[in-house]
C-alpha cells in the first residue's frame, strides 16, 4: 500500500507547471527528473514484489521440493534487504531534493503529494527492514528441516516405521471361534463389597 501511495502520487500531482507562462510539467522535486524517476521505479518494484511473494507465501506449502523452499525463503530475505535499502535511498533522495526546492505557485500544489511521497518512502524502510528480518527468522527455523520438509522423511519404501500385516500361509483357516481373552465370570455381589441402602 505504501508504494502504491508513494508512485501514485508522485505520477498524479508532482509533475506540476512551475508558472503560468510556462506550459512544460516539471517534477516538484527541485525540478530534478531523476527523483521522480526513481520514487516512482522503486515504488512499482516494491508492488509487483510484493505481489509477487504473497502468490509464493500463498502457495509455499504446496512445494515439494526442498531447495525450492529454501530458494524461495532466501529470494524473499534477499528482495527485502534489496528493497529496505532502496526505500532508504528514495527517501534521502526526495528528503534532499524537497529541501533544495523553491516553492513557487504552482510548485505549491504538489506540495502535499511531495510530503507524502518522502513520508511514505520513510515509512517503507520500516516495513522492508521488517519484512527481511521475518525472511530470516523463517530462514532459520528452516535450518532444523521442519520448514523445508514437512512430510518427506519417509521417502524410502523399505524403511517403514510401521510392521507390516502378519502374513499367513494363504488358506483359510477351519478353526471354530474361541472367546475373547481376559473375560471372567462376573459374580453379582463381589467379596467385600456392600450395595449401599437408599
Amino acid at each position: 500500500i505504501f508504494s502504491i501511495v508513494v508512485f501514485g502520487s508522485i505520477i498524479n500531482e508532482c509533475y506540476v507547471n512551475k508558472d503560468s507562462q510556462n506550459p512544460e510539467l516539471l517534477c516538484i522535486f527541485n525540478e530534478n527528473e531523476s527523483a521522480c524517476s526513481y520514487g516512482i521505479a522503486v515504488g512499482l518494484i516494491a508492488f509487483f514484489g510484493c505481489i509477487f511473494f504473497f502468490v509464493v507465501d500463498l502457495y509455499f506449502q504446496q512445494i515439494s521440493s526442498v531447495k525450492d523452499r529454501k530458494r524461495a525463503v532466501l529470494l524473499d530475505l534477499g528482495f527485502s534487504g534489496f528493497l529496505a535499502f532502496l526505500w532508504f535511498v528514495a527517501f534521502c533522495f526526495l528528503a534532499n531534493q524537497w529541501q533544495r526546492t523553491t516553492l513557487t505557485r504552482g510548485f505549491s500544489q504538489g506540495a502535499d503529494a511531495a510530503r507524502a511521497a518522502i513520508t511514505f518512502s520513510f515509512f517503507s524502510i520500516i516495513i522492508w527492514v521488517v519484512l527481511a528480518l521475518r525472511a530470516l527468522q523463517r530462514y532459520r527455523l528452516g535450518t532444523d528441516m521442519s520448514l523445508f520438509a514437512t512430510e518427506q522423511f519417509g521417502t524410502d519404501p523399505s524403511a517403514s516405521s510401521y510392521p507390516g500385516y502378519p502374513g499367513g500361509s494363504g488358506v483359510e483357516s477351519t478353526e471354530t471361534y474361541q472367546s475373547p481373552p481376559f473375560t471372567e465370570t462376573l459374580e453379582a455381589n463381589p467379596k467385600g463389597y456392600q450395595v449401599p441402602a437408599y
